[in-house]
């Protein structure tokens, strides 16, 4: 009898990068991670994507000020810049309900990344896919505007993770509650999480639910060649995409590297330049 092949796909990604099979009898497993949505986010937050098998925007939550919903930051010559998305002031809505009322925003912003990076080694071929998304942004509400970059991002990079809205699940319960509810209604078996969230996480909510809690490790980023003096990390991941390109994976934990693509040489000229 012939065996039906199973796709890798199938399988969940252990936080090592590599996917493995649940043992005969053994229910299958699944991490979910949730974080609102951001603007354009440093690369942490891409890598807690692809360490998990579902990543849900908690956007059904109250929209917070100046948080990384609405900005980010680059790196210029004189320093590092913030990029702000101009929502108002009005904080009493949640992020899934900020509207977009002013559409400059995507073009000066686009103008500004190419000032400072259309000398990075990487920049003609990042800008060919990241250019019409300022360019051409329709988008009316701020979720669905970051949620449009964050998709991009994920696909140059390979990240194959389920993307999905919080408001599409039931949500209830207190901050900790809606959380393993959420997880709960996802299938979630671990519920991968990060640093910040210890100050108010029981994670007696979710080992009830039979959901374990891994908590998401930042540190140990390696530098990678970047423009404009000391080096950064606290800055929008397309600051490494624009200097490294294909091979940005080297520069992160759970994004899997094509080894047809060594990590960046260090080029001491590329710190002195200047735009022109």
């Amino acid at each position: 009898m012939a065996l039906a092949l199973i796709p890798n796909a199938a399988f969940p990604l252990g936080l090592n990068g590599v996917r493995y099979a649940p043992c005969c009898g053994e229910a299958p497993m699944k991490r979910v991670a949730s974080i609102q949505s951001n603007y354009i986010p440093w690369k942490g937050y891409f890598d807690m994507i692809a360490s998990v098998d579902e990543f849900i925007f908690y956007d059904h939550v109250q929209y917070t000020k100046k948080d990384w919903r609405n900005r980010n930051r680059i790196k210029t010559p004189q320093g590092l810049f913030w990029l702000t998305i101009p929502v108002g002031d009005d904080i009493q809505r949640r992020v899934c309900d900020v509207l977009l009322p002013n559409k400059a925003w995507s073009p000066a912003h686009w103008k500004v990344i190419e000032t400072n990076y259309r000398r990075a080694r990487f920049f003609d071929e990042i800008s060919g896919w990241l250019a019409p998304l300022y360019l051409q942004n329709k988008h009316t509400h701020l979720s669905a505007s970051n949620r449009a970059f964050v998709e991009a991002i994920c696909a140059y990079l390979g990240i194959r993770t389920k993307l999905e809205w919080s408001y599409n699940y039931q949500m209830q319960g207190d901050r900790t509650e809606s959380i393993a509810n959420l997880c709960a209604q996802a299938g979630a078996t671990e519920y991968v999480v990060g640093p910040a969230a210890r100050t108010y996480l029981d994670e007696a909510a979710f080992a009830t639910r039979g959901i374990s809690v891994t908590w998401f490790d930042y540190i140990g980023y390696p530098p990678y060649p970047q423009l404009w003096g000391p080096f950064e990390h606290q800055v929008s991941i397309l600051d490494l995409l624009f200097n490294c390109g294909p091979s940005s994976a080297h520069y992160m934990k759970h994004v899997r590297a094509d080894q047809e693509y060594p990590a960046c040489a260090v080029d001491t000229d590329e710190h002195v330049k200047t735009p022109r």
